[in-house]
């Protein structure tokens, strides 16, 4: 049965944004939509703030389109209050400060959430920086420490230091006692991804990035990368990656096509994986939520883990965030408040 407890008075219409046709930034626009209700298994979450990611911008363009009964609306994480519950949830979740994994939808006033897919937000914690945190924690959790296999004592690189998922690639590294290498794509990006905490940065505009990667590691290469470019970069990767080493491709902003050497991936015992998080099932997304509060957030609980933030702009400038991350402007992640 439903819950019984008094639930909080909820408007019949909220403030969204959505994509009016496939296309710029511009095709982002605010709209007035019905108030969602959850169905068995979910709740409605309030929305303080939402995190902006590359995904939602591949989405605003047509190519990258949400699962079957997901919202057609953009967004992937998000931080508010819970506020309706759906039949058979837990009476106890009703009030709670989450932050969330979402299928889509967190451009929006009001968003229905999977508890199993949410993350407890601390009372000392801001909203805003709640909200930037579920995608990428998750995004670089799963690849590069359940894929990748990163242990302590051994060297990653992140390519897009100072992105959303390079700059929780440096905080995750660091608290996990590993050596970190990122590349960017300026002097001052690469200054910004040393600040944060990355051990080396390589300019890859004015260096190439593997024989800079095997002078640093005097010849024994990586363990782990990161990817997000593919193309032409998975076999420049391959020639920078130790023995035993994994590379995991988590986008290809440089080509879905890849030429590689196979006697050196051979030779050199290497591991190619990759993955995508949004269409994987509820029950997958919420086995890592649990092993990301057993294993991370508690780093996040005492202060010791936070994301880098960039802007936030009010939810009516969704159009301008993704102008700025389209322009590889930002250092760390862009976050959307509601009114």
């Amino acid at each position: 049965m439903a819950s019984e407890m008094p639930e909080i008075r909820l408007p019949d219409e909220m403030s969204a944004v959505e994509i009016s046709a496939p296309g710029g930034p511009e095709m982002l626009q605010l709209a007035t939509r019905p108030v969602p209700r959850p169905e068995a298994g979910e709740i409605l979450v309030r929305v303080s703030h939402a995190g902006v990611n590359r995904p939602d911008c591949l989405q605003r363009k047509g190519v990258y389109p949400p699962p079957p009964g997901a919202s057609d609306l953009p967004g992937l994480e998000v931080a508010g209050e819970v506020v309706q519950l759906g039949e058979g949830v837990d009476e106890g979740e009703l009030g709670k400060r989450i932050c969330a994994l979402v299928n889509g939808g967190g451009y929006a006033q009001y968003c229905i959430v999977r508890p199993e897919h949410c993350l407890p937000v601390p009372d000392d914690m801001e909203m805003e920086k709640a909200a930037a945190m579920p995608e990428t924690l998750f995004t670089v959790w799963h690849n590069v420490f359940q894929r990748g296999y990163a242990r302590d004592g051994e060297v990653l690189l992140v390519h897009g230091g100072t992105s959303g998922i390079g700059t929780t690639a440096i905080a995750l590294a660091n608290l996990f006692g590993l050596t970190v290498i990122v590349t960017c794509g300026t002097d001052e990006k690469c200054a910004a991804a040393r600040d944060l905490g990355a051990d080396h940065a390589i300019n890859y505009k004015t260096q190439d990035f593997s024989a800079r990667v095997r002078e640093i590691t005097q010849g024994a290469g990586c363990d782990v990368i990161l990817d997000m470019v593919a193309g032409d970069y998975t076999q420049r990767n391959l020639d920078c990656l130790a023995e035993d080493g994994r590379l995991v491709v988590i986008a290809v902003q440089g080509g879905t096509r890849s030429e590689i050497a196979m006697h050196k991936l051979m030779m050199k015992r290497h591991t190619i994986t990759g993955s995508t998080l949004r269409p994987r099932s509820n029950v997958f997304k919420g086995l890592v939520a649990d092993e990301l509060f057993r294993e991370v957030w508690p780093l996040a609980e005492r202060g010791q883990l936070l994301p880098q933030m960039d802007r936030v702009f009010p939810l009516a400038e969704a159009a301008a965030a993704h102008a700025r991350m389209e322009a590889g402007e930002h250092v760390g992640k862009i976050v959307l408040a509601m009114p």
